[in-house]
């Protein structure tokens, strides 16, 4: 049967589905940062390709059927997403997953129940949502450029969309106010049947909407830290912020208090506990501790694990990297700091520092605080030789995700470059789950002093109280008056040094205050005999380079800025022995367990995908019907490198910004402009396919080599420039690889041609394209971003070699103005985040 032409004018339906669609998308990734973790979010990418694959298979297997009920199917179907979108919000806000009780061997089997039926719930919405895109697509097989423009525009609207609704509208209420441009997308199509599909449309968005608020009320879960000091009695909301980055509430309760690991003596030394406070939460997540008005000075400070560098270093000028509300800083001008500069990268908390937020007031204003702008790297890079000590908060890293570059390799090159000769770095470090983060920063510090020349050993002291460990590492040796001063100020406060330059540890452990037993991981069982110091037991065996018991089960490695990530200790080639000890993980390290689990199912539907031609009949309309084999290789290629060099590129970003959401909307704004351009290039050059993709090929890999090669020291040594500068030299650096990977994708689709192939390589590349966000985590977990780059041009050249000479049809249609690919998704923003991942837009 000839397929019915669309006529000018009536793809605006599309260009609506398509805006709620991604929109949706993006409000149930912010629901579920909400209201579980943010590393869960990547389930909703799995389910919305798993639909969108599943519908291009069915319309592959059912071309005809589906083109001879078109009109029909264009009028009903905005109609059923609407229904299916809202049932399925309301059955994802009934559902009672817990991540915790996942990660309990009693319970877990309950909680894989819940992750079903989250696919069960949001499954119907995106297949049908996919069915109604494709429908297009088949309808307008000549007229390929146009679709996709619409489709396209309506996406990157739908992004900015849910991006604006962020800042207006609590993360629950953004799914029912999204699904409006699905209602009232048929009144804008031509034929008779607008009016019926319209009125079906409101009417089900009434519908719909009954649903949603007559159902159970969205809320935090239990397991969230802000649920029980929001439900204490008492408890009032002083002030919340909505934005991209995350929904922050203000709360006062009577739990409050500044988080500050203090010695159990400091009342044997006159000294008070800390002081109340306002609790800043971020999604759920308590990020800090405000003052209140009036507030108590850091009294408190002297018995704090955080003291001992002012007493080595008497009146410092410090660089207090993370300032907990401000407190960091109090407690450094309270122990007497000549003079201290700060920085924050947390963008709403800077901006409470500086401003005040809900009932808690801006930082008292002290001639002896800067407060100042960009990152830590940057900060120290601009101050050679002007601290006595550089001190990291207990809560730096967990902040925000691009903090994770402060502990790296670079970082304390920089730090230790800022130094005076003397200087302290003092970096604290978390031992409450595991004793391998500390011994991953003494990892990183002692590259960092070997590339000088150094020997770790005489250069490193650590110390701890029972929960949290102080690394401090200097240029110059450590001398026996600075440990026995270090010494007689940790005893006096029952806390315990595990390592210090040539220190007795057999004398040091028969005198502890904390006992830190040493656990063989894969039994759980205490491996020690009597008092013990684990964290002591592995520091001299890290600083010289050799394994350690710790090292079996975790990865005990240096981070680097091609390898940055800090929650990645897990072996997870060691899968049978986690999944054991599943319990005990702390809930950080779950994203690389969830990215193995979206990986396996990806991989799953897109073989799945790839077999679907064996269904097809390969008679249609009495001619036999192309094989298009190569199609097979060169779309997953495709959709594989694309995110490949996309996450690379939002990462680095992140880093030269200092901001994980600036650089992902500059990121994805640069590639889908000139990812666009590069497509309609491509529509100019069609008649010699294999000679425009050879070039771009070329342009691929050049540029792969030169950031490979320049984009690191290059990003290093100009942090300092202003932050409108760099972030036009972001989008400058994008543009050049998003224009040549424009060309590729509509390429392909010209040789495909018409037939059941068109909406199959579509969900092929879909397909790929969410194996392809998990797999890129991974390998830039495990071995680095430089890996993405490499592979991102093999799979390219790959491409290339596929693709076969000449085109396939008798005449070629309008090209994409934009590949499947081009349109990554709004992120989204974690107490810590996790890594960006690709909106279904990309995998059309």
């Amino acid at each position: 049967m000839k397929p019915v032409p669309i006529q000018r004018g009536s793809l605006l339906p599309l260009f609506l589905i398509s805006l709620g669609v991604v929109g949706i998308e993006n409000a149930l990734t912010r629901y579920f940062a909400v209201s579980a973790w943010s590393e869960y979010g990547y389930w909703i990418i799995s389910i919305v390709m798993a639909g969108f694959a599943l519908s291009g298979v069915f319309v592959a297997l059912f071309r005809e059927t589906v083109e001879r009920a078109g009109i029909w199917l264009r009028a009903l179907l905005p109609a059923a997403m609407v229904l299916a979108a809202a049932w399925g919000f309301r059955e994802v806000t009934a559902n009672p997953f817990n991540p915790l009780q996942l990660q309990n061997p009693v319970t877990w089997v309950g909680e894989v129940r819940n992750i079903g039926l989250y696919y069960a719930a949001l499954l119907p919405f995106f297949f049908l949502a996919g069915t109604y895109i494709s429908l297009i697509f088949v309808q307008n097989d000549r007229e390929v450029g146009r679709v996709y423009a619409f489709d396209l525009i309506g996406a990157a609207l739908g992004s900015a969309a849910a991006l604006v609704l962020m800042f207006l509208a609590h993360p629950f209420l953004l799914t029912p106010i999204l699904l409006l441009p699905l209602a009232v997308a048929p009144f804008f199509q031509n034929g008779r049947h607008r009016w019926l599909g319209g009125l079906l449309g409101l009417a089900a968005l009434v519908g719909g909407e009954y649903l949603l608020f007559t159902g159970p009320a969205p809320a935090f879960s239990e397991f969230k830290a802000i649920y029980a000091p929001m439900n204490t009695p008492g408890a009032r909301v002083m002030g919340q912020l909505r934005s991209p980055r995350g929904y922050y509430v203000l709360l006062d309760d009577f739990t409050e208090r500044v988080d500050a690991d203090v010695s159990n003596n400091a009342q044997m030394l006159g000294v008070p506990g800390p002081p109340q406070t306002f609790g800043l939460y971020r999604d759920g997540a308590r990020i800090a501790g405000l003052p209140r008005p009036r507030a108590a000075p850091a009294d408190y400070a002297p018995s704090a694990l955080s003291s001992a560098p002012y007493l080595l270093r008497p009146h410092p000028e410090v660089l207090q990297v993370g300032l907990s509300g401000g407190y960091r800083a109090a407690e450094a001008l309270a122990l007497g700091a000549r003079r201290v500069d700060g920085v924050e990268s947390e963008p709403i908390l800077r901006q409470a520092l500086q401003r005040g937020f809900g009932g808690a007031p801006p930082l008292r204003g002290d001639p002896r605080f800067t407060l100042l702008r960009g990152g830590p790297i940057a900060a120290a890079l601009a101050a050679r030789g002007r601290y006595d000590l550089i001190d990291l908060s207990s809560d730096f890293v967990d902040v925000t995700p691009a903090n994770q570059t402060g502990l790296t390799v670079e970082a304390f090159d920089a730090y230790l470059d800022a130094l005076r000769p003397g200087g302290i770095v003092s970096v604290s470090v978390s031992i409450r789950d595991f004793p391998v983060y500390a011994l991953r920063v003494l990892a990183t510090a002692r590259e960092a002093l070997r590339a000088r020349g150094l020997q770790p050993a005489r250069h490193v002291m650590v110390y701890r109280s029972a929960w949290n460990a102080r690394v401090l590492v200097s240029s110059r040796p450590f001398t026996p008056a600075v440990q026995a001063a270090l010494s007689a100020w940790a005893s006096e406060r029952s806390f315990d040094i595990s390592y210090a330059p040539g220190l007795d540890a057999r004398s040091a452990r028969a005198r502890l205050f904390n006992d830190l037993p040493s656990v063989d991981f894969s039994t759980g069982q205490v491996t020690s005999r009597g008092p013990d110091d684990a964290l002591a037991n592995e520091v001299p065996a890290v600083l010289a380079g050799h394994a350690t018991p710790t090292g079996r089960d975790f990865h005990v490695r240096p981070a680097t800025l091609d390898r940055p990530a800090y929650y990645a200790s897990l072996r997870l080639e060691n899968l049978g022995a986690l999944l054991k000890r599943l319990e005990v993980l702390p809930q950080a390290e779950i994203g690389g367990l969830v990215n193995l689990a979206v990986l396996a199912q990806a991989i799953v539907i897109a073989l799945l995908v790839l077999a679907a031609p064996a269904l097809f009949r390969r008679r249609v309309a009495g001619r036999e019907e192309p094989r298009h084999r190569w199609s097979a290789l060169y779309f997953p290629a495709l959709g594989l490198g694309f995110l490949f060099i996309e996450i690379m590129l939002i990462d680095k970003a992140a880093f030269y910004l200092n901001d994980y959401s600036t650089a992902f909307a500059l990121v994805l704004t640069s590639m889908l402009l000139f990812s666009g351009i590069g497509s309609l290039i491509a529509g100019q050059v069609s008649a010699r396919p294999k000679a425009a993709a050879g070039l771009s090929l070329v342009a691929v890999l050049a540029w792969c080599a030169l950031v490979y090669t320049q984009a690191e020291p290059w990003m290093v040594a100009t942090l300092g420039q202003p932050y409108w500068l760099r972030a036009v030299t972001v989008m400058a650096v994008a543009a050049p690889v998003a224009l040549a990977l424009g060309i590729p994708f509509p390429m392909g689709l010209t040789q495909v041609g018409a037939g059941r192939a068109l909406p199959w390589a579509w969900g092929l590349n879909g397909a790929f394209s969410v194996v392809a966000t998990p797999l890129a985590n991974l390998i830039s977990r495990d071995f680095g971003f430089s890996w993405l780059l490499i592979s991102a041009a093999a799979l390219y050249a790959v491409a290339f070699l596929a693709l076969p000479p000449g085109r396939r049809r008798a005449a070629a249609p309008a090209e994409p103005a934009a590949s499947i690919h081009h349109a990554p998704e709004t992120p989204t923003f974690p107490g810590a985040a996790p890594e960006p991942v690709p909106s279904m837009e990309a995998a059309r």
